[in-house]
């Protein structure tokens, strides 16, 4: 382990951290990967005395935040913790999992067998290291989105290594298959699409103009491919929030100028729409989504199959709706950032062995290590019943259910969310 002299952003002290840990923890003499980590805490406190708090950021495939200023989630966290902001496996500054480093690992074959170590299970086993390293008892979790998901697999098979753990939008279900989870997000998507266009009405006729143009004159994205109706629908990531919902009407307002050619797609609307498609920036997202959910079977592109049984969300309709947070096999087609990765994808979209479990249902029903989960009622990535469901099954565990809030809860009141769910962990003392 290293650690950088610390240093300080607009009153947040940063040290940074490297690790060394083994691809597969079961064969500590392996190959070895490194991780990297950033410490953050109040430029005013004597962080040394404070616990460790550990973020589990959401994903998969995203590394951890780069604050430049004590706000929002943060800035509650470092009243009470020193927080560890982690680079999961294949991100930021640890060793890259990308189109451009995955060849360094052998054949697609050699890709597949390396990526089934980047689930939960290898990022607990990876946290477990570092906390090792770092001198630390056990240690404060707090899960967003997917980090969620990998808290629960922390509680499942360290839970000795946990002395707390919050949760906000991030209850996933326990079992598979996959095809449970698309389909609640389809219905809550739907019921999304109509919000949002009852709160727009105008909205609803740009949205198909834009669809049936894009198929009758070419448009590129500034990274060279041509914009397709299925990438324009993908702009329903921004109906995953509250602090996105409206954005993406301000996206819409000056999606056409006139030209020598004709009405076409202005620059602007251009550059904004492949920042919200490509996963040039995000590769293992879209390797990686659908294994979040599978268990000792194959995913074989869940989100696609059940988007079969959905036919208003088809581009060709004849009021195309917006999609979200899923994969679909074009994404390998149809992102030059994901072209070079369309193998491996289709291998890990059949693969089988090496999807081992992600939960232990006996040891989360006699955990023991207080839980706090914020379950946002209109969530349309991480379904509300599926998140009750999997509430009932960990023992102990407090649910907070909102109706203000969607998936980005913390990016709207994260001081206020972390003090609820750090207040529900620790009791009336707190």
């Amino acid at each position: 382990m290293t650690g950088a002299e610390p240093y300080s952003i607009r009153g947040v002290r940063i040290r940074d951290h490297w690790f060394t840990a083994p691809v597969d923890h079961a064969n500590p003499s392996g190959p070895s990967i490194e991780l990297f980590a950033r410490e953050l805490s109040d430029d005013r406190v004597k962080s040394e005395e404070l616990p460790w708090l550990l973020f589990l950021q959401g994903g998969p495939g995203g590394r951890g935040n780069r604050p430049t200023a004590l706000g929002g989630w943060l800035a509650e966290a470092t009243k009470h913790f020193r927080v560890l902001m982690l680079d999961q496996r294949g991100t930021g500054l640890s060793t890259p999992a990308t189109r451009q480093t995955l060849p360094l690992v052998g054949d697609v074959a050699a890709q597949a067998d390396y990526l089934a170590h980047f689930r939960a299970t290898d990022i607990v086993a990876d946290a477990e290291l570092i906390r090792a390293a770092l001198g630390s008892g056990p240690w404060s979790l707090f899960g967003q989105s997917y980090g969620g998901f990998c808290a629960l697999t922390y509680l499942s098979f360290a839970p000795d290594g946990v002395k707390e753990a919050l949760i906000a939008g991030g209850l996933g279900p326990l079992d598979g298959p996959a095809d449970q989870v698309y389909q609640a997000t389809f219905e809550r998507l739907r019921r999304r699409n109509a919000e949002y266009f009852a709160k727009y009405p105008q909205d609803r006729a740009v949205v198909t103009r834009i669809m049936r143009h894009v198929v009758a004159v070419s448009e590129y994205l500034p990274t060279g491919e041509r914009l397709t109706p299925e990438r324009v629908q993908m702009l329903g990531n921004y109906l995953g929030g509250n602090t996105r919902f409206d954005g993406l009407h301000y996206l819409l307002e000056d999606a056409f100028v006139p030209t020598v050619d004709g009405e076409r797609l202005s620059d602007n609307f251009l550059a904004q729409v492949s920042a919200q498609v490509s996963r040039a920036s995000q590769p293992l997202y879209a390797l990686m989504h659908e294994s979040i959910y599978v268990q000792d079977e194959a995913s074989d592109w869940a989100a696609a199959r059940v988007l079969g049984e959905h036919p208003d969300f088809h581009p060709d309709v004849a009021e195309p709706l917006l999609t979200g947070e899923a994969v679909y096999p074009w994404y390998f087609e149809q992102d030059p950032a994901l072209v070079p990765l369309g193998e491996l994808a289709e291998v890990l979209a059949q693969r089988i062995e090496g999807w081992g479990r992600l939960y232990s249902r006996e040891q989360l029903s006699n955990n023991t290590v207080p839980v706090a989960a914020a379950v946002y009622t209109n969530d349309i990535y991480v379904d509300r019943e599926i998140s009750l469901a999997t509430a009932a099954s960990v023992k102990g565990l407090q649910v907070w259910e909102s109706a203000q809030f969607h998936h980005d809860g913390i990016a709207d009141d994260g001081e206020g969310i972390f003090a609820k769910l750090l207040a529900l962990v620790r009791g009336p003392q707190a």
